[in-house]
């Protein structure tokens, strides 16, 4: 009796001892707003962020003859065109800004004003302005042309006192000066044509004038 009385007191001590214990440890227990379980001793329990993965999707298995018979299809769509664009080598280059919509085309009739035949009082006031706008260009070509006169005039005064002063300053004024106007160019050689060329968009007509 006196045995199994001590055991069940150092049971109980030993209970109240580990539960002791864990209270203190779970009072030293903080958890902080970053998902991190840290406690004081140095070996710190972290928790890594939830990831939002997605499974794998699973790889559809495609019948071989589906397959091929897309190749198929993709083989006679490329031979097609190739068709459509050797038929067509020898049209010549369509200019989009010089062809007319369709709709437009479909409404030419509609469209077509027919010219009104101008009143006495407006052929006159035609006239009228044709001959002020002539009068115009005639004075300002004039004007133009005075201007231009008094340059030349200026400078062969300008170059005869140069020369009278000095001969060699007079060469030096007159001869050309090639940077003057920074320009090049770069154009078509004058190559006669080859016989027998076949022109990508067109043929080659030689309009040279001839008298013999």
């Amino acid at each position: 009796m006196a045995l199994s009385l001590g055991l069940s007191t150092v049971q109980r001590l030993a209970a109240n001892v580990l539960d002791m214990s864990l209270s203190r440890s779970l009072c030293a227990l903080t958890i902080s707003t970053r998902r991190v379980i840290s406690t004081s001793s140095p070996a710190a329990i972290a928790v890594s962020h939830p990831l939002c993965a997605e499974p794998l999707k699973k790889k559809k298995r495609i019948d071989p003859a589906v397959v091929r018979a897309r190749e198929e299809r993709r083989r006679r769509k490329l031979e097609k065109a190739i068709r459509r664009l050797e038929k067509s080598s020898r049209q010549l280059k369509p200019l989009a800004e010089m062809e007319l919509p369709r709709e437009v085309r479909a409404e030419l009739s509609e469209r077509r004003r027919p010219a009104r035949p101008l009143t006495t009082e407006e052929a006159n006031e035609r006239f009228d302005l044709m001959k002020e706008w002539t009068r115009h260009r005639r004075e300002q070509h004039v004007a133009d042309v005075a201007v231009l006169r008094r340059i030349q005039e200026s400078r062969a005064k300008a170059l005869r006192e140069l020369r009278a002063e000095s001969f060699q300053l007079y060469c030096a004024a007159i001869e050309e000066d090639p940077d003057l106007v920074p320009w090049a160019h770069s154009g078509p050689t004058l190559t006669p044509p080859i016989d027998g060329y076949d022109a990508p968009d067109g043929d080659y007509v030689d309009t040279t004038r001839r008298w013999e």
